[in-house]
């Protein structure tokens, strides 16, 4: 089952690399965005079934983001590099995709995510 997928992540080699990952699985990227400002951008036009957040964003926190998403009722995974301080309250449970990432994990991590939408 295709599902419309949401990218933040400040890298352009690595959103690419999910891009592939995610077109591969037969899913669809929505939209690829570099800050939280297109982050926000994009959930407010909506059509996300899921999406995966880079926490850090060129310095820029992607809480704001998560937030947004967590209100429309839109599940996401958190992707990190490591050495983040520890999500805010109310983000905890959220899954975590550790860099760098593989389509091996990729794969069911958003298998997990999407079964919560």
């Amino acid at each position: 089952m295709s599902s419309r997928i949401l990218i933040v992540e400040d890298e352009p080699l690595i959103a690419m690399m999910l891009e592939d990952f995610l077109d591969t699985l037969g899913h669809e990227v929505v939209a690829t965005c570099e800050s939280v400002e297109e982050g926000l951008a994009a959930v407010e036009r909506g059509g996300i079934d899921a999406a995966i957040l880079d926490v850090n964003l060129r310095g820029e926190s992607v809480w704001p983001v998560a937030r947004k998403l967590q209100e429309a009722g839109v599940p996401f995974i958190l992707a990190s590099g490591g050495h983040v301080e520890e999500p805010p309250a109310g983000f905890e449970s959220i899954p975590v995709l550790a860099k760098p990432y593989t389509i091996d994990r990729v794969k069911p991590l958003l298998a997990e995510t999407l079964s919560l939408a």
